[in-house]
């Protein structure tokens, strides 16, 4: 698979709005909405499977619904931010289920993570004994988000 941006004509593009939000619809109703036939809709989505524009199917989950309402964005400084030191971050970062999303950034920090738990005590525990712990970091500072406008979509 290439790292390269696929070329998506207006069908393709249809097809992924589509599957953004209800990816369990079927391949005669979603050729229906797009205006191709079935079997040009399922190559077309072949396609995009096979070329790693579509990476995955899977259930989109209400993270409230489960208990994880506290949000957190987390900006992260490291001590160190040569090549090794970045990796070994990164490698660790992983590790931690309640870290969302993980981005290095171009910034006076070095990266920001998005951390999601049941309330501020998890928040406190996960901060302190996961995310302070990670290799190489040097000092965080936390935002709180007090509510969530938009999480998801295309």
């Amino acid at each position: 698979m290439s790292s390269e941006p696929f070329d998506l004509d207006r069908f393709d593009q249809a097809i992924l709005r589509v599957l953004a939000t209800e990816g369990r619809i079927s391949a005669t109703e979603l050729a229906r909405r797009i205006g191709l036939s079935k079997s040009p809709t399922q190559a077309r989505m072949k396609r995009l499977e096979e070329t790693g524009v579509i990476t995955a199917y899977r259930a989109q989950l209400d993270p409230i619904k489960m208990g994880q309402a506290h949000v957190a964005f987390v900006e992260v400084r490291l001590s160190d931010t040569r090549e090794a030191a970045l990796q070994a971050f990164n490698k660790a970062v992983l590790a931690i289920p309640e870290v969302e999303q993980c981005h290095m950034m171009a910034s006076r920090f070095d990266y920001l993570l998005k951390v999601r738990t049941g309330d501020i005590q998890d928040y406190r525990r996960v901060l302190g004994e996961r995310i302070s712990a990670l290799p190489h970091v040097a000092s965080t500072s936390t935002h709180v988000a007090m509510e969530s406008v938009k999480e998801a979509g295309v």
